[in-house]
């Protein structure tokens, strides 16, 4: 009996999953957890959310876009998932769903380089009013929408970020470095205004 109850014991303990495991996208590269949560929360999701999304072989620079689409198109990130999996375009969702090239477009002081110089040529050769008849490629979709999320969710203008894409491979990378410049900044704020908070009791004392 006493054996019995053992090997019940011990198969319960297999069918029960692992902490380790379920951490796994967030453990296994800083980088990539940190881009996650930013995605999550910029996207108003829940990270298991954007976890999901990834486990259906959605590359890590494409998250954004199915958000951004779902969000347009009121629709769940599944649904943007399946049509993906079944091999459209991010374009030709996009038209489905009736969004145009104009929803997609984020204003710039300047014109960038590559990755991101073919995205934007398309609004530059074109008059507003002619909008409507470009056609965007999976990779401008794909810059398009990742720029506009790190400027809008780290508060920077969009040429910050082809300043830091120039020296970083992807978008999950910017990110983190972008992430770490921004709490830099703000740490050193923070120890700027303790500074001030010191001079200004020491000028009471003196009084």
């Amino acid at each position: 009996m006493r054996q019995a109850v053992c090997s019940l014991i011990a198969l319960g303990a297999l069918s029960i999953p692992g902490r380790a495991d379920a951490q796994t996208p967030f453990s296994v590269d800083a980088r990539v957890g940190n881009f996650h949560v930013a995605v999550a929360n910029y996207y108003h999701v829940p990270e298991r959310e954007v976890v999901v999304i990834r486990e259906r072989r959605i590359r890590e620079e494409e998250l954004p876009v199915v958000l951004f689409i779902a969000q347009h198109a009121r629709v769940m990130p599944a649904t943007i998932v399946d049509m993906r999996m079944r091999g459209l375009s991010w374009w030709d969702i996009s038209v489905r769903y009736g969004i145009g090239p104009e929803v997609y477009y984020v204003p710039v002081a300047v014109t960038p380089g590559p990755p991101y110089g073919k995205a934007w040529g398309h609004y530059k050769k074109k008059p507003r009013k002619q909008w409507k008849t470009i056609v965007l490629a999976d990779d401008d979709v794909v810059n398009l929408v990742h720029v506009r999320f790190i400027s809008d969710y780290y508060r920077i203008p969009p040429e910050r970020v082809f300043e830091v894409r120039g020296h970083h491979p992807d978008i999950v990378a910017v990110n983190y470095e972008v992430s770490r410049s921004q709490s830099r900044h703000h740490d050193d704020d923070d120890d700027q205004g303790e500074d001030h908070g010191n001079h200004g009791k020491g000028k009471n004392g003196h009084k």
